[in-house]
């Protein structure tokens, strides 16, 4: 065999393979490589670990996030729905004040021309008056003019002068 012939190159590789691998295991380079090994391992374990932390953080900031989302949507919607009923509050009260106004005014404005007619009405009773006096007044002294002097003209003439101030 090939393996046991010192004058064979495989065989001084063998016996230096042999020793390589028992300088390594004297040098603890098994238990060097496998605390490597662990170390990365451990490493990366504690970055998973770590990143699981995050992800579990950040799902719970999204939940905060979207209930605070969800409170600030619901209170504009009340806030919506209170602006409306608001404005169909104020748009009532505003029809209603002005129908008072409406009807206030339009009281008002009977009142006024009642008052005018009341007016008009004694004015164009005075001015009858003056016209019934004075046309009484015109007859009375054409018959006077045609007639000298009659005691019951004058008679009555007196007492319409009496009666309307002493014209």
């Amino acid at each position: 065999m090939f393996l046991t012939n010192p004058q064979d190159a495989e065989f001084w590789i063998l016996i230096a393979l042999v020793v390589f691998i028992v300088v390594l295991w004297r040098a603890k380079v098994p238990g060097l490589a496998a605390k490597a090994l662990d170390d990365a391992g451990a490493k990366v374990q504690a970055q998973l670990d770590e990143a699981g932390r995050l992800r579990d953080e950040a799902q719970s900031l999204l939940l905060e996030v979207q209930a605070q989302r969800a409170d600030a949507e619901r209170a504009a919607s009340e806030m919506i729905a209170q602006a409306h009923a608001d404005a169909e509050r104020l748009r009532a009260e505003a029809a209603v004040k002005l129908e008072d106004d409406i009807k206030r005014r339009g009281e008002l404005a009977t009142r006024k021309i009642a008052l005018a007619e009341a007016q008009a009405a004694a004015e164009v009773k005075n001015a009858a008056a003056d016209m019934a006096s004075l046309a009484v007044e015109g007859v009375l002294t054409a018959r006077i003019a045609g007639a000298k002097t009659d005691p019951l003209i004058d008679a009555g003439l007196a007492r319409l002068s009496d009666r309307f101030g002493g014209r």
